[in-house]
């Protein structure tokens, strides 16, 4: 199929898969028939599609998580079932992505999946008359806040490379707009999902799972819809964009650091929770804690021993040209249906101290870098309050806090700044990636489709 691109290959498949589900007369959530919502769908098709968009919007997590995380050290991705983990993503013996590259094509599939369901869910709200005006925007609101966050996936691992905004026409995908672009019009779609909820009344028409719990009203997608405005506004280095954005949010100096929308696991026929691993078990398939995640730990961080585990004996790799060890592993999940996080008051108080710091309110930044540090059961920031030094410990605290979450903070964020030899090495004898590489499928698409 090298003449189909992968945004026509990955919207056909979920056609024809959905046909088959319907000749079987099988409901499946995850994937529902487009022909028989796309007009005069009823509350319960509208339901579906919201239950599929939702599980969807996690498709990404697995191959996003342990791939930004290896790219910045935040682990290693033991697998003794296939070397290519550690050799390809480590960069070892002078790798570098490609249009093929191994284990990452999800990351660039998966949103665009999700954001194809959410254009099928807002083609249904919009030729249905079972539900009133108001309803339909608490619909399209939600179905465009997740579609902004879906964009984000791509956009940012593909950074310099571009991405396609405009997959309405298959046959006919838009250009790859630079990243600025790409994030200019994540803005605008976050904005005009923000516009729809503000005016969607008070109850949803629909039901979310528990990973929304705190934010089952159309304001309180709002709240998560101005979080997600905000983390891409800092990607903008639009500051005050920011500021103005977390004005509208969740963001809490005081809150609960944890507060924040996420993916649920373990409730059938979802999957379980990708990253929960029986402590201390003899297992080789697994992230393990990079090293130096715990040796640059400032003394008495309990980030430490809050998020890591140190094992009796450490767990080995040997596929490279230097042997890997790791006593440490990820000790975050109870259970493997705990849910994921996807963003949180804790980012979101470091977006204030960064965004803060940026337009010279170094007070206002270092009161939120002492709510971290103070939390974290660290004394209060003694350094310098100027640009340089805050913007250091703020990346210091971020990679503590935001440690290895589905966001890729730390690769992105030493990206941001031009720190990327800042990650270390030395252990590995690898090299760093500044992004991936854009998928040879979509190469061949413009190529042959002129």
């Amino acid at each position: 199929m090298k003449n189909q691109s992968i945004i026509t290959y990955i919207t056909f498949g979920f056609v024809l898969f959905v046909a088959s589900c319907k000749l079987d007369n099988i409901p499946d959530p995850n994937n529902p028939s487009i022909v028989s919502v796309t007009d005069n769908a009823n509350s319960a098709q509208l339901q579906n599609l919201v239950s599929g968009l939702e599980s969807r919007s996690a498709d990404y997590v697995i191959a996003a998580q342990n791939a930004f995380g290896t790219f910045a050290r935040d682990v290693w991705y033991f697998n003794s079932n296939d070397s290519r983990n550690v050799q390809f993503w480590l960069g070892l013996g002078g790798r570098k992505p490609d249009g093929d590259f191994f284990g990452v094509s999800s990351i660039y599939v998966s949103p665009y999946q999700a954001i194809k369901q959410a254009d099928v869910l807002i083609r249904a709200v919009n030729n249905t008359p079972a539900i009133t005006a108001e309803q339909k925007l608490s619909y399209t609101g939600f179905a465009k806040t997740i579609q902004g966050y879906q964009y984000l996936v791509p956009a940012n691992s593909q950074y310099k490379n571009g991405i396609r905004i405009d997959v309405s026409n298959e046959m006919k995908p838009g250009p790859f707009v630079s990243y600025e672009e790409a994030l200019k019009a994540i803005q605008s779609i976050l904005s005009d999902g923000y516009t729809d909820l503000i005016k969607a009344g008070t109850t949803l028409p629909f039901k979310l799972t528990a990973g929304y719990a705190p934010f089952s009203s159309p304001a309180g997608l709002a709240k998560v819809n101005r979080a997600l405005a905000a983390r891409t506004a800092i990607y903008q280095k639009d500051w005050q964009g920011a500021l103005d954005a977390l004005k509208l949010s969740f963001f809490n100096l005081s809150g609960d650091l944890d507060l924040g929308p996420a993916h649920v696991y373990g409730a059938p026929p979802e999957p379980f929770n990708p990253f929960y691993y029986v402590l201390n078990a003899n297992v080789s398939n697994l992230p393990v804690v990079h090293p130096s995640f715990v040796k640059d730990a400032l003394p008495g961080d309990s980030r430490i021993t809050r998020k890591i585990f140190v094992r009796t004996t450490p767990l080995i790799n040997t596929v490279g040209t230097i042997p890997l060890s790791s006593l440490y592993q990820d000790k975050r999940w109870t259970s493997n249906t705990s849910p994921v996080p996807y963003i949180r008051n804790e980012e979101l108080i470091l977006i204030y101290a960064e965004a803060s710091a940026q337009l010279g309110r170094f007070d206002d930044a270092v009161t939120a870098i002492n709510r971290i540090r103070t939390s974290a059961n660290l004394a209060v920031y003694s350094g310098e309050k100027n640009l340089d030094a805050l913007i250091t410990e703020i990346l210091f605290q971020r990679r503590y806090s935001l440690w290895f979450e589905p966001a890729g903070h730390r690769w992105f964020d030493l990206r941001r700044y031009n720190r990327l030899n800042e990650i270390n090495i030395t252990l590995d004898g690898g090299s760093v990636f500044t992004q991936l590489e854009r998928p040879s499928s979509e190469v061949n698409w413009d190529t042959y489709n002129k």
